[in-house]
């Protein structure tokens, strides 16, 4: 096992540099950037009820609010085709020629996937300097929750990609699987935040029913205060979704 190591890595790495390529190669990587800081870029400085200029404080807080929503729409987007595509066209007998595992080639697909989301992420930083500047007192902003609510927002990045590539992995057809993944989405994000809040889940039901959806936890770390369990639920959630999807290419004995 340890000879193979060295190849096996050699070719994660080879999987996960022709994602990227895959993705800059064409106009997909660049729509992905773009679109992301057009529609952000669009409620935050010009829809008159989102607009940050109108909010009368120096925050971002309309921008993290909106952003896992957008995400929630762009990751599916970019995950779709990274399975789906392989087993339509027939390429992922190629992959399968490789000295290397599933879980390498789950690996190397997830990894680039949260990189192109993560350099569209980046672009953002320029509303954190716009505010600064803007504000009454130069500078005057609230680092720690801006620095937690990025972190948080890293992590949704993780486990949109993870339940995205999971998606994909189980179906041929490209616009299923993006249904598919905006769906979990939706309720493993908001879903279970929404149920919450019916009003026969009392004496702290409520409370533990919130605690299994992603808002809670995002919305925690974005206080600016990272506590081990928020971390401990998205890794959960990465390694649950991403040990689906090498179960599911498994069973396609591929």
């Amino acid at each position: 096992m340890a000879i193979f190591a060295p190849s096996r890595k050699k070719a994660m790495l080879s999987i996960y540099f022709k994602e990227i390529h895959s993705f800059f190669s064409s106009l997909i990587g660049y729509l992905a950037i773009l679109m992301f800081i057009i529609i952000a870029g669009f409620f935050l400085w010009v829809t008159p009820d989102s607009n940050i200029l109108e909010e009368g404080y120096a925050n971002l807080d309309k921008f993290f609010l909106l952003a896992p929503w957008i995400l929630m729409f762009l990751i599916p987007a970019l995950t779709m085709r990274s399975f789906a595509d392989e087993f339509k066209t027939g390429t992922i007998e190629i992959l399968s020629t490789l000295p290397l595992s599933e879980s390498n080639i789950v690996m190397g697909k997830f990894f680039a996937s949260f990189t192109l989301v993560f350099i569209s992420l980046i672009p953002t930083l320029l509303y954190v300097f716009t505010i600064s500047t803007l504000s009454t007192t130069k500078g005057n902003i609230d680092t720690g929750g801006i620095i937690g609510s990025y972190i948080g927002l890293s992590f949704l990045n993780a486990a949109f990609t993870a339940i995205g590539l999971f998606c994909s992995s189980i179906t041929n057809n490209q616009v299923i699987a993006f249904l598919f993944s905006i769906f979990l989405n939706f309720v493993l994000f908001s879903g279970f935040e929404t149920l919450s809040k019916i009003p026969f889940l009392s004496n702290g039901l409520d409370y533990l029913v919130s605690q299994i959806g992603m808002q809670f936890h995002y919305s925690s770390i974005s206080r600016g205060a990272l506590d081990s369990r928020d971390i401990v639920y998205f890794i959960s959630i990465v390694a649950l979704f991403i040990l689906a999807t090498r179960i599911s290419l498994e069973k396609r004995k591929w």
